[in-house]
C-alpha cells in the first residue's frame, strides 16, 4: 500500500505530450505514412439540392494512378449521423439507402478516388462527371418553416427537425403586473472550428487483420460505431486509433473522413491516406449553429424578474448532426441563470440546405447567453440597477427551481461566482450596494472606453437523456510496494491535456507519484467507451471512473494479486428529455458556473474594438491542474472574442464565400486582449472527483454579451446581433448618430 498521499492533484505539473509537441516529433494524422499507400480525395456536390441522376467515372478511371472510384453503390447501409443515422455517406444512385440519390447541401459526399499519388487522385475527382435533376432549394429559417416551403429530408414536416417548450408559471399574468417590459432580437451568426489540424487520416490492415483507422476525432468508440454501422461490418473487424489531435471544439465529434478510409481499406486491402486542405476543411465540416432570438423580459421595480419569452430558432443544415440536442441546450439556457417563476419558451431546429451544424464549444449556450444576458443588462439600465445587483437578485442558487419545474442538483455557486465576479473586476461593495468604479476615457474623441458584465452556467456531461458513462482500468505492478501504474482510458486528447489530468487524477487515486503512472488512451483495441472530449465532462467523468478503478485495483492489492487489475465503468445520475407539452425534465446532473467582465476601447469612426481586460470568473469545483486550467480560460476567451467580433462566415444559398483563414479572420496574437485574468473559485461539487466540476467551455459562455454591454456603456448603443465587424458597428453607430465620417 502507498505510504502517503502525494497530492498529485492541485500541482501545475508538466504536460505529459509538452516535448513532444513542442520539438515536432509527436505525429499528427497527417504525419503517418504506410508502405504501399495510396491516396484519397473526395468529390463534393455542385448543387445545394438535387438529385443525383448518373455518375461517370470512365474519365477519371482512365487516368494512369488510378486504382478505383467508390460511389454510393458500394457502401452497404451508407447512413451515418452522431444522434441520428440521416445523412448518406456518398449520394447518389444505386445506393440501399433510398433517400441517398439526393444531396442536401455542399457538404454532400459523391464520390471517392483512390490513386497512386494525390495529385492523381485530385485530377481524376475533378474529370467525375455528375447529371442532377435541381430540385427546390431554401435557406432562410423562417422562409423553411413557412407553409409550402421546400422539404430538406422527406421524413421531416414543415422542416421542423425539433421542437422544444417550456411552460411554467402563467407568462401573460406575470407581464400584465410588471413593472418594465424589455424586447429584443437577437441574431448570431456561423463560427468555424479553425482548429490547427485540418481533417486527415491513414487506413490499413493490422497485424490482427483489423481495419485500422488512423484519424483525429473525440470519441473513438463513437468513430467505431458508425464505421461498422456504415459499411455493415463487426466490430472486432474495425480499429480505430487517435494518435495526436490538433484542437476539436466539438468540430471532430462528427465523421469527416474515417467512414469512407476504412470504405477504401475495406474494398483494396492496402494503406489509403488522405488529408484535407484548409479550404476542405472549411468548406466539409459542420459549423457553430446561427441563432435567431426573439425574447421578452419583465421585471419589478425592485429588480426581481418575474416574466421571461422567449423563440429560438437555430440553423441545423441539412442534417441534424447534434442539433436536436443544441436546440436543447439553448431552449433551456436563454432564460438564463435566473430562478424566475413564469417562463414561455419555444425552440426550434430548422432544416435549410445550409452546411449542417452541430457541436461547438458552448453547444446552444453562447448563443442563448447573448440574448439571455442583454436582457439583464437591459432591465438594469431601465430599472436603474445596478447589473451585479440585478443578477444576484435573480440568480439560481441551492434549492432553486429551474424553468422546466426541477431543482438543479446539489452545488449551485452562481451567487459565489457573481460576486467575485464583481469584485474581481470592476466593481466595488461597500457594504450594501455594489457600484461601478470610475472609469478614465482617452483624450482622442474617436475613442471610447467601456466595461461590461454577463454570466452563464451550462451543463456538465451529456444532457437530455443522452446515456453517460466512461470506463477505465487500473493495473498496479510490484511485488511488496507499487512500482507502477498503468491506466486504460479511451477518452481523447484534443490538446486540453486530458491525458496529463488522467495522470495526476490516477497518482491521486492510487497514492503513487505521478512518474510512476502510464496513461493508455485512445485506441478501440485497448480501452472501453469513455464517452467524447466534450460536454465539459472528460475530466468529471475520467476522474470517477478511475477513482472506482483505483478503489477496486487497491482491494485486489490488498489481497496479495500481483499484478492487481480492475475496471469500473462509471455512470452518473440518469438525466430526462423534456416533456413535449410543458418541457418538465431533469436535464442534467452537474454545471458549471461562470461569470465574466470586459474592459474595451471601440473607434467610433471605425468601428474597430480592443479588448483591453477581460475577468473571467469561475467555480470549478476542484483544480485539477492550474497552469492547464488557465490555459482553458484564456483560450476560451480568445476563442469567444473571435466569435464575438471577428469571424464573419459567409454562406450565401448554402454555399460558402470565404474558406480561407485570409479572409475568415480568427484572432492572433496581435488581437488578443492586454489582460485576462482568470479567477478561480473552489466549491466541490457532491458528485465531482475530489469536487472537480467540468469547465472547459464555461469561459466562453458570456464574453459576447459583456462586450456588447461594454459597447453600450462607451456609446449608448445596443448592438444586438453579433459578429460586430467593423462595418456592422459603424452602421449601428450612425444609425444612433454616434460618430460621423471624417
Amino acid at each position: 500500500m502507498p505510504k502517503q498521499t502525494t497530492f498529485a492533484i492541485g500541482e501545475s505539473i508538466k504536460r505529459i505530450d509538452a516535448h513532444g509537441k513542442v520539438t515536432g516529433e509527436t505525429p499528427y494524422p497527417a504525419d503517418l505514412d504506410r508502405e504501399g499507400q495510396l491516396w484519397m480525395k473526395l468529390r463534393f456536390s455542385d448543387r445545394a439540392h438535387a438529385r443525383v441522376l448518373t455518375i461517370d467515372t470512365t474519365q477519371a478511371e482512365s487516368l494512369s494512378g488510378v486504382v478505383a472510384i467508390f460511389t454510393a453503390k458500394d457502401i452497404p447501409a451508407n447512413e451515418y449521423g452522431l444522434v441520428t443515422k440521416d445523412q448518406p455517406v456518398l449520394c447518389g444512385p444505386g445506393s440501399a439507402n433510398p433517400y441517398a440519390d439526393i444531396v442536401r447541401c455542399y457538404m454532400d459526399c459523391i464520390a471517392v478516388v483512390v490513386a497512386e499519388d494525390p495529385e492523381t487522385a485530385a485530377a481524376a475527382a475533378h474529370l467525375i462527371q455528375v447529371r442532377y435533376e435541381d430540385l427546390p432549394t431554401v435557406f432562410d429559417m423562417e422562409a423553411a418553416l413557412s407553409e409550402g416551403a421546400p422539404l430538406v429530408q422527406e421524413n421531416t414536416p414543415n422542416n421542423t427537425l425539433c421542437r422544444y417548450r417550456i411552460r411554467k408559471g402563467d407568462v401573460e399574468a406575470a407581464f400584465q403586473s410588471a413593472d418594465v417590459i424589455i424586447e429584443g432580437e437577437y441574431r448570431t451568426g456561423y463560427q468555424e472550428h479553425a482548429f490547427l489540424q485540418p481533417e486527415s487520416g491513414l487506413a490499413y490492415l493490422d497485424d490482427q487483420d483489423r481495419i485500422t483507422v488512423v484519424v483525429a476525432g473525440q470519441w473513438v468508440h463513437e468513430d467505431l460505431w458508425q464505421i461498422t454501422h456504415a459499411l455493415d461490418l463487426p466490430e472486432d473487424r474495425v480499429r480505430v486509433i487517435y494518435p495526436a489531435i490538433g484542437g476539436a471544439f466539438g468540430g471532430r465529434e462528427d465523421m469527416s473522413v474515417q467512414i469512407v478510409l476504412a470504405l477504401a481499406v475495406m474494398k483494396l486491402r492496402r494503406p489509403v491516406k488522405i488529408v484535407w486542405s484548409r479550404e476542405e476543411s472549411i468548406l466539409y465540416h459542420h459549423k457553430r449553429h446561427p441563432f435567431l432570438i426573439r425574447t421578452k423580459w419583465g421585471a419589478k421595480q425592485d429588480g426581481t424578474i418575474t416574466a421571461i419569452q422567449a423563440t429560438v430558432m437555430g440553423d441545423a443544415g441539412a442534417y441534424n448532426y447534434t442539433s436536436t440536442k443544441v436546440i436543447a441546450n439553448a431552449c433551456l439556457m436563454v432564460s438564463g441563470p435566473y430562478q424566475v417563476e413564469n417562463v414561455y419558451v419555444d425552440a426550434y431546429g430548422v432544416l435549410t440546405n445550409n452546411i449542417p451544424t452541430g457541436a461547438f464549444r458552448g453547444f446552444g449556450a453562447p448563443q442563448a447567453a447573448l440574448a439571455a444576458e442583454s436582457q439583464v443588462n437591459k432591465l438594469a439600465l431601465a430599472l436603474g440597477i445596478d447589473p451585479v445587483t440585478i443578477r444576484l437578485k435573480n440568480a439560481i442558487r441551492e434549492g432553486s427551481i429551474l424553468s422546466v419545474g426541477t431543482p438543479l442538483p446539489p452545488g449551485v455557486s452562481m451567487p459565489e461566482v457573481l460576486e467575485a465576479g464583481g469584485r474581481e473586476s470592476f466593481w466595488h461593495f461597500d457594504g450594501s450596494n455594489w457600484q461601478q468604479q470610475p472609469l478614465t476615457q482617452p483624450t482622442d474623441p474617436a475613442l471610447r472606453r467601456g466595461i461590461g458584465f454577463a454570466c452563464g452556467y451550462k451543463n456538465v456531461g451529456f444532457a437530455f437523456g443522452f446515456p453517460e458513462h466512461s470506463w477505465a482500468r487500473i493495473e498496479l505492478q510490484g511485488d511488496v510496494e507499487i512500482q507502477k501504474v498503468k491506466v486504460w482510458h479511451a477518452g481523447a486528447d484534443v490538446g486540453q491535456g486530458a491525458h496529463t489530468a488522467f495522470l495526476q487524477m490516477t497518482a491521486e487515486a492510487v497514492g503513487v507519484p505521478v512518474e510512476q503512472v502510464e496513461v493508455i488512451a485512445q485506441d478501440t483495441a485497448d480501452t472501453q467507451s469513455s464517452g467524447s472530449a466534450s460536454a465539459s465532462r472528460l475530466t468529471f467523468m475520467a476522474g470517477n471512473a478511475i477513482r472506482g478503478a483505483a478503489e477496486l485495483a487497491l482491494k485486489a492489492w490488498q489481497h496479495e494479486e500481483r499484478p492487481a487489475v480492475a475496471e469500473f465503468m462509471y455512470r452518473p445520475p440518469k438525466t430526462t428529455m423534456y416533456d413535449p407539452q410543458t418541457g418538465k425534465s431533469e436535464p442534467n446532473f452537474a454545471y458549471g458556473y461562470a461569470a465574466q467582465a470586459v474592459e474595451l476601447e471601440i473607434d467610433i469612426e471605425t468601428g474597430l474594438l480592443r479588448l483591453i481586460q477581460v475577468v473571467s470568473t469561475h467555480d470549478v469545483g476542484k483544480v485539477i491542474n492550474p497552469i492547464m486550467l488557465e490555459g482553458q480560460v484564456e483560450g476560451a476567451i480568445v476563442q469567444a472574442q473571435g466569435y464575438a467580433i471577428m469571424e464573419n462566415l459567409i454562406s450565401v444559398n448554402g454555399k460558402i464565400l470565404n474558406p480561407y483563414l485570409s479572409t475568415y479572420l480568427i484572432p492572433t496574437v496581435l488581437d488578443v486582449p492586454d489582460v485576462v485574468k482568470t479567477v478561480i473559485l473552489e466549491y466541490p461539487d457532491p458528485i465531482g472527483p475530489w469536487g472537480a466540476r467540468g469547465m472547459a467551455e464555461m469561459p466562453f459562455l458570456a464574453l459576447a454579451p459583456a462586450i456588447t454591454a461594454a459597447i453600450h456603456y462607451a456609446t449608448g448603443v445596443w448592438i444586438d446581433e453579433i459578429p460586430l465587424t467593423p462595418d456592422k458597428v459603424v452602421k449601428a453607430l450612425r444609425a444612433h448618430g454616434v460618430g460621423s465620417i471624417r
